[in-house]
């Protein structure tokens, strides 16, 4: 089976370069930015050789997981660009939902897996990592913001030694192809980059996403600028930025950083 993009994302114009290899298809939507392609187009592949995930961690999909990115030139902010990856994560989640589902029904089953969202970019299921996504972006000609979401999906392995367990679709009884999860998401991802309408939608999408967050109202421990920072995770807000409740009854916002559930224990065993 081929990939192909969904009819949803068809009929809004969508373009596609499929690659049966490639190193990352993060570099390739960014070189052909650089090029002057002005998109929206999705780059994908089976088998990922040389990519990446956040803070320069290698991410490889081996024949049969899928690494798909997806290039957006848009006329915002790099700091409202980055509130794309939340519509991301939603476009991602409503994706595995739908497959999983149909999976089920195919085996004759009506088990429905649970996903949801861990701040900032993955996708969980339980709370054993499942997929990872990637923001980048440069400025172009004209002023304009190229951005590159990549967005990797362990289908049929999972790495093993990762800071967050992670899992496959394939150890969780969802057995399908790369490509079905790909066409899926192409059409999940027009409805949320519809709403998320160049950040003037994103109350609405930090709405959907705090719906469907790990973690939300639980002990968290952030790893963050060589410190370790505990709390509750109370919610994320206008901007993106996860806010930590503190045992003082501090609200404390934090950009970046690595988020572990429960206490500052299970960061140094992680």
């Amino acid at each position: 089976m081929a990939f192909s993009l969904g009819s949803r994302a068809q009929s809004a114009g969508y373009h596609l370069a499929a690659f049966d290899q490639i190193g990352s298809t993060n570099a390739e939507a960014m070189s052909r930015a650089r090029e002057g392609e002005r998109g929206p187009m999705w780059f994908v592949t089976s088998e990922q050789t040389a990519g990446r995930g956040r803070r320069q961690r290698a991410w490889i999909a081996p024949r049969g997981n899928l690494a798909s990115s997806i290039l957006e030139v848009v006329d915002v902010s790099p700091a409202v660009a980055a509130t794309l990856g939340f519509a991301a994560g939603l476009a991602l989640e409503t994706a595995l939902q739908k497959v999983s589902i149909e999976a089920a029904l195919r085996m004759g089953g009506s088990d429905q897996l649970k996903f949801s969202l861990k701040w900032p970019n993955d996708v969980l299921a339980g709370r054993q990592k499942l997929s990872g996504i990637l923001l980048e972006a440069e400025a172009v000609a004209g002023d304009r913001l190229a951005v590159v979401v990549g967005i990797g999906t362990n289908v049929i392995a999972a790495p093993e030694g990762t800071p967050t367990p992670a899992t496959s679709l394939a150890a969780l009884g969802v057995h399908i192809g790369a490509e079905e999860l790909f066409s899926a998401l192409s059409d999940a991802w027009v409805e949320f980059r519809g709403i998320w309408d160049n950040g003037r939608g994103f109350a609405e999408i930090r709405t959907l996403w705090l719906a469907r967050a790990a973690g939300l109202g639980e002990r968290v421990a952030i790893q963050t600028g060589g410190q370790t920072i505990e709390g509750t995770f109370d919610t994320i807000d206008e901007t993106g930025c996860l806010i930590v409740r503190t045992q003082e009854g501090k609200r404390m916002p934090i950009a970046a950083g690595e988020v572990y559930f429960g206490s500052a224990a299970s960061v140094g065993a992680a």
